[in-house]
C-alpha cells in the first residue's frame, strides 16, 4: 500500500491500481486477492468465513451501540472511534464460551469488557473529570443514576484554555443486539461555571426498561463551552469533549 503524493488526489480504479481515501490520507494499492465465490465455498477458506461472520457481527453490534448514544457521541468522539470500538467489540465476541467459531456473539460474550471505553481518545473522561461519583443501576426498576458530591469545578475538572462553562450528560441504553433494538434516554446538567465556587448537582438519572434481560449501558460525558455575550458555544467545536462508558451490566 502506498501513499499518493500527487497534486490531485485520485479515487477509483485505473488498471490494476485502486486509489482511495483513508484515515491516513489518499492511498493506492494493487488490485488482487481471491474471488468472492472461492472464499464463500472453498473448504480451504472455512476459517476465513468464520472470521468474516464474527467481524460482521461485531460491526453490527458496534453500530447499534453508537446509535444508542448518538446524541452524545456527536459532541465527543475522535475520528478513529469507529475502528477502535469495532476492535473492542471483536474482543467481546471472542470471549463467547458457548458458541462455535463463526457463531460467537456479543450476547454470550463479555460485554462488560466495554466498560471504561473512551469515545474520544484525545480527551479521556478519566483525564479531565476528577470529581468523585457513584453509579447506581437497578435492573428491577430500570433506574440508572449517577450521584456527584459537591465539588469545585476549577479543582476537579481539567479544562482547556478558553473554557468558561462545562456541562455533564448521562446517557443510558438497553440494547437488544440480536434484533438491533435500542431503548435509550439522556439527561444533562445546567451549564456549570468553571470557577472556584463550590457546586452541588442533582443526581443524573435515566429510566430504562424495567426487568430487562438485555445488556445495559451507562455513558457519562462532559462538554467544554465558552460564553460569548451570554451565549454558550462548544469550545474548539467540541475537540476537548470527553465521553466514556462508565457502566456496563450484562446480567
Amino acid at each position: 500500500m502506498a501513499r499518493q503524493k500527487g497534486i490531485i488526489p485520485l479515487q477509483g480504479t485505473i488498471g490494476n491500481i485502486n486509489f482511495f481515501k483513508s484515515g491516513d490520507g489518499y492511498m493506492a494499492r494493487e488490485k488482487g486477492g481471491v474471488s468472492a465465490d472461492k472464499i464463500a465455498n472453498d473448504p480451504v477458506f472455512e476459517r476465513t468465513r468464520e472470521n468474516n461472520a464474527e467481524f460482521g457481527r461485531a460491526g453490527k453490534a458496534s453500530k447499534v451501540l453508537r446509535t444508542a448514544f448518538r446524541p452524545l457521541l456527536q459532541k465527543a468522539s475522535d475520528n478513529r472511534m469507529i475502528s477502535r470500538l469495532l476492535t473492542k467489540m471483536l474482543e467481546v465476541i471472542h470471549e463467547d464460551g458457548v458458541n462455535l467459531r463463526g457463531q460467537r456473539n456479543v450476547i454470550d460474550g463479555e460485554a462488560t469488557m466495554l466498560e471504561g471505553f473512551e469515545f474520544n481518545i484525545n480527551s479521556r473522561l478519566s483525564a479531565v473529570f476528577h470529581a468523585n461519583y457513584t453509579i447506581t443501576l437497578t435492573r428491577a426498576t430500570g433506574v440508572l443514576s449517577v450521584n456527584i458530591p459537591a465539588f469545585v469545578p476549577a479543582e476537579r475538572i481539567a479544562a482547556p484554555q478558553g473554557t468558561t462553562h462545562v456541562r455533564l450528560s448521562l446517557g443510558g441504553s438497553d440494547i437488544d443486539f440480536e434484533n438491533e433494538i435500542v431503548s435509550a434516554e439522556n439527561v444533562q446538567t445546567d451549564f456549570i461555571a468553571w470557577n472556584n465556587q463550590m457546586v452541588t448537582l442533582p443526581d443524573l438519572t435515566v429510566n430504562l426498561p424495567a426487568a430487562s434481560t438485555h445488556p445495559l449501558f451507562g455513558l457519562l460525558s462532559i462538554e467544554f463551552l465558552q460564553d460569548v455575550n451570554g451565549a454558550k458555544y462548544p469550545l474548539k467545536n467540541g475537540k476537548f469533549n470527553a465521553s466514556s462508558l462508565i457502566k456496563v451490566d450484562n446480567q
